[in-house]
């Protein structure tokens, strides 16, 4: 099954920090919904443990995460895949542009996501409804980090 998602969030705070951010597992660990391990094992390379919850099913996914396509400070492409065992796997990537704003910097990101195994078998409405549901929640809570961290900095 594969789902396709876009978004576009105002952040009030220079570009160049919000590059930052998005290169710092420290503060991608927090703001991934369920992640509980972000660990850097090469210079594009993080290696991850995410516990997700499905409709009825609850995996955790262990997997690796790739940095590609890196564009300081204007973006990059993201990706993953994770094996969640009987519950099956996901795999997935976003492209993420920043561009500078009087405001600030606006993120627009187009995601792409393969799931497979028992997951598929949910149904695409309420799987795509969390994975949605997932990715808002990143960027909204990946905004408030970068904004928290630059405020509180000054």
């Amino acid at each position: 099954m594969a789902l396709e998602m876009t978004g576009s969030y105002d952040i009030p705070v220079p570009r160049e920090k919000v590059w930052e951010a998005l290169n710092d597992p420290a503060i991608l660990k927090r703001c991934i919904p369920g992640c509980e391990e972000l660990e850097r094992t090469g210079e594009t390379e993080l290696r991850a443990l995410v516990v997700a919850k499905v409709g009825p099913v609850k995996a955790k996914f262990k997997g690796k995460v790739f940095l590609s396509e890196l564009d300081p400070p204007s973006g990059y492409r993201i990706s993953g895949e994770g094996d969640g065992g009987i519950a099956g796997f996901a795999k997935g990537g976003a492209k993420v542009e920043l561009s500078e704003t009087q405001a600030g910097t606006t993120l627009v990101y187009t995601a792409e996501a393969q799931i497979g195994g028992k997951l598929a078998q949910l149904g695409q409405r309420l799987v795509a409804g969390t994975a949605k549901k997932t990715a808002d929640e990143f960027f909204k809570n990946f905004a408030e980090a970068v904004t928290g961290e630059t405020h509180e900095g000054v």
